[in-house]
């Protein structure tokens, strides 16, 4: 089941982006999630924002962020899009390391809305950049964070 998430659900998504940063640091990713990304108040505003999610079976699994927002790092990109605005954006899909699909059930999450979807990843996440690409997200360039670092962005057209 898919739902917003709530401030009681903090607990257990802290602990599923901690699982996050260590499958990533341990698969070769050791720069990505840094310094407690996303830190608590980051959460907190995303689900004030209604643009939170989880994952739940009794328990909490995985957690998303999906937002129709423009995302204003994809404004400029070394690339093409392939659609205009608008579309969905996904952002900080992670799961408990024990459930597998947690992106694939985002997806089906998000086609609900029959928008196209965006969602981007760091060069060192292989294991990100083949389930994107097995959900059916095309390669479209490269965009810059805020901060400068790069990210591989991908878009997947709207399922009609």
């Amino acid at each position: 089941m898919v739902r917003r998430a709530v401030l009681s659900d903090l607990p257990a998504i802290l602990s599923i982006y901690e699982s996050g940063r260590l499958f990533m640091h341990s698969h070769g990713n050791p720069h990505q999630w840094i310094g407690g990304y996303p830190q608590e108040s980051i959460l907190k505003k995303d689900i004030a924002d209604k643009d939170l999610y989880v994952l739940e079976d009794g328990a909490v699994y995985g957690v998303f962020l999906m937002t129709e927002k423009p995302e204003p790092t994809y404004a400029r990109i070394h690339g093409r899009f392939l659609t205009p605005s608008p579309y969905l954006t996904l952002h900080r899909v992670c799961g408990d390391g024990i459930h597998r699909g947690i992106l694939k059930e985002a997806v089906a999450f998000a086609n609900q809305r029959f928008l196209p979807i965006r969602i981007d990843t760091h060069i060192d996440n292989l294991p990100m950049q083949r389930a994107v690409l097995a959900q059916g997200f095309r390669f479209c360039g490269v965009i810059h964070l805020q901060n400068g670092d790069a990210r591989l962005a991908y878009e997947r057209k709207a399922r009609v």
